[in-house]
């Protein structure tokens, strides 16, 4: 489904309009192959895995050899020692123990691809929404649950704040790195008393992020660096 005015409604935190933003077509009307997709979200939950489990075996548990009874003359069945696996304290069986690298790979064009159409999706089923400025003086959890309240955005939030970039000489070119950036500081700690919403970078979010998120709200330099980045 292709929208035939590709712009978006720009509102301040007091939830009033102060202006509109065109939309670069190329990310409104995204399209991607869903196995694609599904093969992107999946990785992304692999790499999250720490794979650190690990269990003691029978030969590992710090447990005395001694058998627990005597093997005969007691009507018991016959056993070997306190660290089998039946006994409280004893090792696991088959239990899990660290595993060698498990990192699944990521191709850039299909990240690219995969967030380019999860991004486009929202902006279809209208669930994106446009700030002016993200920076407050000091932390207002109200201020920021009225704009929530006063545009209806319901659900889990996820919230995009544009980055700092300093711009670096690298031989005859000139390039664009990334720096620390503290402007949203005092916006991301008004969200901490806000159930389901998440604060990132445009450039930091994954496509896990994007899937679970209900709603987006951004500013339009974060909208401007995601055009840059996708399209």
């Amino acid at each position: 489904m292709e929208l035939t005015v590709a712009t978006l409604k720009k509102y301040n935190l007091e939830g009033r309009e102060v202006g509109q933003v065109q939309i670069d077509d190329a990310l409104v009307n995204a399209e991607a192959n869903g196995q694609m997709v599904k093969d992107y979200i999946i990785a992304l939950r692999e790499n999250a895995r720490q794979w650190s489990a690990n269990t003691k075996g029978r030969s590992e548990v710090n447990h005395t050899t001694k058998k627990p009874h005597p093997q005969k003359g007691g009507g018991r069945s016959r056993q070997g020692m306190l660290s089998a696996p039946q006994y409280k304290g004893g090792g696991r069986v088959f239990g899990p123990k660290p595993k060698f690298d498990q990192h699944v790979r990521i191709n850039k064009k299909e990240r690219k691809a995969a967030i380019r159409f999860l991004i486009g999706e929202k902006l279809r089923n209208n669930k994106v929404h446009l700030i002016d400025s993200t920076e407050m003086d000091a932390p207002q959890t109200k201020a920021l649950a009225n704009f929530v309240k006063a545009r209806e955005v319901k659900g889990r939030i996820l919230f995009l704040g544009e980055g700092n970039y300093a711009e670096v000489e690298h031989g005859e070119e000139k390039r664009l790195v990334s720096v620390q950036c503290d402007k949203h500081d005092n916006f991301a700690k008004s969200m901490r008393n806000l159930p389901k919403t998440e604060f990132s970078l445009a450039k930091n979010i994954n496509g896990y992020d994007l899937l679970v998120a209900h709603e987006i709200v951004l500013t339009e330099s974060a909208l401007q660096e995601l055009n840059e980045w996708l399209c």
